[in-house]
């Protein structure tokens, strides 16, 4: 049954919705209220991640995907991130023609492909042009998961939920990297050979190909229902040329998007210095996957800590938490990176340890090293989460949040695609260092504003759908009972 009238989000008395004469749905009950619960929904995107990115994470995260030589990793990944830059760009217009499962399905099997070219290295040794060529592949199939991803777990929670539902989603997603390090960390325990071994790679790959059928299984977004009765909009666009029209319409009815284009460039920037130019400089192998370990581990508190206990306390009012979730990342930033700088003084690629002086696990400062991967992970969780949960308060539209997911994407991997190159022709690591510690202070700087003016303590009607003319081809309302 279908009611109409006035809904509002009940919390600390001042957040209140303004979303007028909503169309309000009773949820299905027993395993298909289970199935359709839209925490359900984001924990299967979650183990889609977990299986296919969340592995990626695992290898990439050791330094040089786990091999000897860190320039063909490097050249794969500046690939990887220039093909994605560009794909993200259109991948909100894509998403909205073909749909979030049909895009994750496409999505996830270039995780399997480039893992496989890492396999195949190890057997054919001359085979290193096949890892560049499948990262280029990925950065194509990575564009279409995440832009789904990042719409569905922004689309599904309610107002109030948004940052818990995220930090779901990070956690299991991590999960996949904790687990891939684990193993790499087992089996590479007693190895003295710096670099993984076959072993490894398959249980990657089995891994990887297992997430590409996950797809199958998620409920259509559009036949979801929130915990407060609203349904998921209902917005499909009928053509590709209204699609890509939507792109530049959204960054002239939503310009404060562009604020966050800096944060959204820094956001995978930092990878480069931590996982080539500390973790796979200093370490030796069993020591970069247990580094690799924690840094993921850590991820997992982070997401929760801040998406539950700060983006979503909800005795606060959603500004007065913006700015709290802003001013624990910008702390952070700080402390992390001249902690860094410390270590960063102390090496030099020319001065980097050959493979038999390599840091261990034993060593007397090891402990200190490690805490600093861990609090690396903390912020880079904290990081992504708030810029996820910041474009989630800016609409609960899932065709607008692919818009602007793509958007993220785009800019995230073309400051990838820009600092692993640097990485590949050998730029000095204080250089990098330098440069990442700038781009994330600017980053967060360039959201203040956006923070300030863009967020509201509720969602208006005029930030949900993405575009208001008469081509638009809406879905029928379904208001029986499911």
């Amino acid at each position: 049954m279908s009611a109409t009238g006035e809904e509002k989000v009940h919390g600390s008395g001042s957040e209140t919705s303004s979303i007028e004469q909503a169309e309000i749905y009773e949820r299905p009950r027993g395993w298909r209220g289970l199935y359709y619960h839209p925490a359900t929904q984001v924990c299967l995107v979650g183990f889609v991640c977990f299986m296919c990115p969340g592995m990626f994470n695992a290898v990439n995260g050791l330094g040089a995907a786990g091999q000897l030589d860190a320039t063909t990793s490097a050249n794969a990944n500046s690939a990887l991130y220039a093909t994605f830059a560009f794909f993200a760009f259109f991948s909100g217009s894509v998403h909205n023609v073909l749909g979030p499962r049909l895009c994750l399905l496409l999505g996830t099997w270039g995780y399997s492909l480039y893992i496989a070219s890492y396999l195949a290295t190890n057997i054919h040794p001359g085979a290193g042009d096949f890892i560049v060529v499948s990262g280029a592949i990925l950065g194509a199939c990575a564009a279409l998961i995440w832009t789904a991803e990042g719409s569905l777990m922004m689309a599904y929670p309610t107002e109030a939920q948004k940052g818990t539902f995220i930090s779901y989603f990070w956690a299991i997603f991590n999960l996949g990297s904790v687990v891939g390090s684990s193993v790499a960390f087992g089996s590479n325990y007693n190895s003295t050979a710096n670099k993984l071994g076959n072993g490894t790679y398959i249980v990657f790959l089995v891994l990887s190909l297992t997430g590409v059928v996950l797809p199958l299984f998620l409920a259509d977004p559009y036949k979801m229902i929130r915990t407060d009765g609203t349904r998921v909009a209902p917005i499909r666009y009928p053509s590709w040329k209204t699609e890509f029209v939507s792109l530049f319409v959204a960054l002239i009815t939503d310009p404060w998007i562009v604020l966050l284009f800096p944060m959204f460039f820094a956001s995978n920037y930092f990878y480069t210095w931590q996982f080539n130019d500390y973790n796979g400089a200093l370490f030796n192998i069993r020591t970069r996957s247990l580094n690799n370990l924690v840094y993921w581990t850590a991820q997992i508190f982070g997401s929760f800590f801040i998406g539950h206990f700060v983006l979503d306390l909800r005795r606060f009012r959603r500004r007065v938490r913006a700015f709290m979730g802003w001013s624990i990342v910008v702390v952070l930033v700080f402390a992390v990176h001249l902690w860094s700088y410390y270590y960063q003084l102390t090496y030099t690629r020319a001065s980097d340890p050959p493979t038999a002086v390599k840091m261990d696990i034993h060593d007397p400062g090891y402990p200190a090293h490690v805490w600093l991967m861990i609090f690396y992970g903390l912020l880079d969780s904290m990081w992504q989460t708030t810029a996820y949960w910041l474009m989630g308060a800016m609409s609960n539209d899932p065709a607008k949040l692919a818009v602007f997911t793509g958007f993220y994407k785009c800019f995230q991997s073309a400051g990838s695609a820009v600092v692993w190159r640097l990485d590949a022709v050998q730029k000095p690591y204080m250089d990098i260092f330098i440069s990442t510690w700038v781009l994330a202070a600017a980053g967060m700087i360039c959201a203040l504003p956006l923070v300030y003016v863009r967020v509201k303590d509720y969602t208006e009607m005029d930030d949900e759908a993405l575009l208001a003319r008469p081509n638009v081809e809406r879905l029928p309302e379904v208001s029986e009972r499911r």
